[in-house]
């Protein structure tokens, strides 16, 4: 008689666990590129808060805006008290004699925008003053 002890598992079952690893890592994957875009956002959100607070801080010795725009990925420097945008994140800041300002970023991976303003007209996708807001 033939001894029937299984030693490993059989090509079923073993499909059967691939294509269970497949339909979770095609669920899993559109998730964390969603996640990556949504650290872009984050971050250009961040670095319009951080202008803002250098801002404002400048007003609130000098009540006056800065004049300048910010440092951007391209090399370009004009002053901003210190202000140094995140890397991958340009920033293009404008002011309007002293009044208010507002700015916009981008990021290098990525076409979205940022914007926010104080005291000035609407800049978009930003609504309200003092707020930034993506598209």
């Amino acid at each position: 008689m033939r001894n029937t002890t299984r030693k490993g598992f059989t090509l079923i079952e073993l499909l059967i666990v691939v294509v269970i690893i497949g339909i979770l890592a095609a669920i899993a994957i559109p998730k964390f590129a969603n996640t990556k875009e949504k650290a872009y956002l984050a971050s250009m959100k961040s670095d319009l808060r951080n202008m803002a607070t250098v801002e404002e801080g400048y007003f609130s010795d000098f009540q006056t805006y800065t004049n300048g725009t910010a440092k951007n990925q391209g090399g370009t420097t004009q002053s901003l008290s210190g202000f140094v945008p995140s890397a991958g994140v340009q920033v293009v800041a404008s002011n309007t004699g002293g009044t208010g300002w507002s700015a916009i970023t981008s990021h290098s991976a990525t076409t979205r925008t940022c914007a926010i303003f104080i005291g000035v007209a609407a800049v978009a996708p930003a609504t309200v003053d003092g707020e930034p807001k993506c598209n």
